[in-house]
């Protein structure tokens, strides 16, 4: 094996998993050059599902991470009066061989980091250590990997005409609140439609029976492009999206509460990029949301910046050409990565939920009559095909382990 030294720029959730699996697969020589002071466990929740599991799985954190988690085993769509639009089994219940997990982005990133401390030893993540474009030269590394986030500071270097992220329109309110579980514990719900729409699903089990509920309200407010200005670790106060999602109260679900009682609440704008048609720039390429941000449809941003790591680590590893390992990387990553970036624009697999709205924007009283089962069924398999996380394809395919 020849000596591979891999410089990560940014100590997120990519950049810890890129180290974990450089480590796994047998790269030892890594730096994590990270902007902030420290590891900070910022955020709110998000989910990691079966195919991004499995690569934590082989990478052996997946029961740290289940351990400061929620299985997920369902998941169902509504319209704005709660009536309920389709149901599916999620994770193990639907017969993948790995959970789907709900967590804080802040504990998952909490386990990753450790483990990749542990593993490699402290003194190859550095701190208060920004790389912009102008330093790339400077760096000393055979291979540089920017996950450095959807503001990516090495991005331009590919693209360097493309300026902001594209904003949407939609305007995000995200928090977490302490509750009663609702609907068995175990069930993310989305309702409404893209323009508004909430998202809610339980991330932690509480000693007292209670949970801590994750919650996303999202509205369409202005039509988007380029994006404002944002702060994003600003808390808001909670009168407008209180107001906003007032009527959404449910015979099984009060979200207007969750709201109110919220210990603080964040706001984003909905942002994503153009896919690229490299991610290249010499020995640099891209990974994550600083490749492929997406919109926050179908569970799946960190997703696959867990999965690009693993390939990535792989094709390092086993290539003997580094050249040719960076666009092996590419080859897979960027086109697959770049579908399920134009799905989430059409709505992912939660299309159903806006046809539905336009069919019967006042509700239904047979739900058969508005859309057909098959339909329903259709549209959540050409997601799942999309994104990587097909039942049958996941379970199935070779592992990306080099061993």
């Amino acid at each position: 094996m020849r000596a591979v030294k891999v410089v990560i720029v940014g100590g997120g959730i990519g950049g810890c998993a890129l180290a974990l699996a450089l480590h796994a697969a047998g790269i030892t020589d890594i730096e994590v050059r990270e902007a902030a002071d420290g590891v900070r466990e910022l955020g709110v929740g998000i989910n990691v599902l079966p195919h991004a599991m499995r690569e934590l799985d082989e990478l052996g954190v997946a029961d740290q991470v289940a351990a400061v988690a929620v299985a997920t085993s369902e998941l169902s769509y509504h319209n704005r009066f709660g009536q309920m639009i389709w149901l599916e089994p999620r994770g193990l219940a639907a017969g993948y061989r790995w959970p789907q997990l709900s967590v804080h982005r802040g504990a998952l990133l909490s386990v990753l980091h450790g483990e990749a401390m542990r593993r490699l030893g402290d003194g190859r993540f550095h701190y208060s250590s920004r790389v912009e474009a102008d330093d790339l030269e400077n760096l000393d590394g055979d291979v540089i990997v920017a996950c450095d986030g959807v503001h990516s500071a090495l991005r331009p270097l590919v693209a360097p005409a493309e300026g902001p992220p594209l904003w949407n329109g939609v305007t995000m309110w995200r928090g977490t609140t302490i509750a009663e579980p609702f609907l068995g514990g175990r069930r993310m719900i989305m309702a409404g439609v893209l323009a508004h729409r909430v998202v809610i699903y339980p991330i932690r089990d509480l000693a007292d029976g209670s949970q801590l509920i994750n919650w996303v309200a999202e509205v369409r407010k202005e039509d988007g492009r380029p994006m404002p200005r944002q702060d994003w670790d600003a808390t808001v106060d909670v009168v407008e999206p209180l107001r906003l999602f007032d009527s959404f109260r449910f015979d099984w679900l009060n979200v207007p509460s969750l709201i109110e009682r919220a210990e603080e609440i964040l706001c984003y704008p909905m942002v994503d990029r153009e896919p690229l048609t490299t991610w290249r720039h010499g020995r640099m390429t891209l990974l994550g949301d600083a490749a492929h941000p997406m919109y926050p449809v179908g569970s799946n941003g960190a997703s696959q910046a867990i999965v690009d790591a693993r390939v990535l680590a792989r094709e390092l590893r086993l290539r003997p050409d580094l050249s040719e390992a960076l666009a092996a990387y590419e080859a897979q990553r960027l086109p697959a990565t770049a579908a399920v970036v134009l799905a989430n624009r059409r709505a992912g697999p939660e299309r159903s939920m806006e046809i539905v709205a336009e069919r019967a924007p006042n509700g239904f009283e047979r739900l058969a009559d508005v859309i057909s089962h098959d339909e329903l069924v259709t549209i959540a398999a050409e997601y799942k095909l999309t994104a990587g996380f097909d039942p049958a394809m996941l379970n199935d395919r070779p592992s990306l382990s080099v061993s």
